[in-house]
């Protein structure tokens, strides 16, 4: 079967999981964290690459706001994010936690400065510049670290080099 086919299945049911797992939340004090979001970045940007999971981020994000689960500020966030976590990921030795690092940095911190005028600007809402980098922070904590743990486990079982073999993204 062709790589890119099976790269879009996979793309396909990470968006799924990501949107059907998007009313799912933890109570963080006065945050909530959505973590299943971060889970599917992180491992779309390890098993996929920062494009699919870049991607894979604006579906999901288009769909839950489409679908009314989501606001705008889910593009920047998440985009970032898996973006950010591919690229470290995948151009600087294939480290697991440099895919965590890309995560929570392109989402907590620097998606959540990108929320500032997409909430200003479009949304009409009054914000100060850092006002979402603690709940991106909180969120993306949450998830990442999920994914990390996910991740390592299946690396340490020998299923995370399999899976990137399927899809063609082994190490070259």
């Amino acid at each position: 079967m062709n790589y890119q086919i099976k790269k879009l299945t996979t793309a396909a049911v990470l968006i799924a999981l990501g949107v059907v797992c998007s009313a799912f939340y933890i109570p963080v004090g006065a945050s909530k964290c959505f973590p299943v979001q971060h889970v599917v970045n992180v491992i779309a940007g390890v098993t996929l690459g920062p494009a699919y999971g870049f991607g894979m981020a604006f579906a999901t994000s288009l769909i839950r706001v489409l679908l009314g689960t989501g606001s705008l500020l889910a593009f920047p966030g998440s985009m970032v994010g898996a973006l950010l976590c591919g690229i470290l990921y995948q151009y600087f030795g294939k480290k697991l936690y440099l895919a965590y690092i890309g995560e929570v940095f392109g989402t907590g911190i620097l998606g959540a400065l990108v929320a500032y005028p997409v909430a200003t600007l479009i949304m009409g809402q009054e914000a100060a510049a850092f006002a979402y980098v603690v709940p991106f922070l909180v969120s993306t904590a949450g998830g990442a670290t999920m994914a990390f743990v996910l991740l390592c486990a299946l690396k340490r079982a020998k299923v995370l080099e399999r899976v990137q073999v399927s899809l063609g993204t082994a190490k070259q």
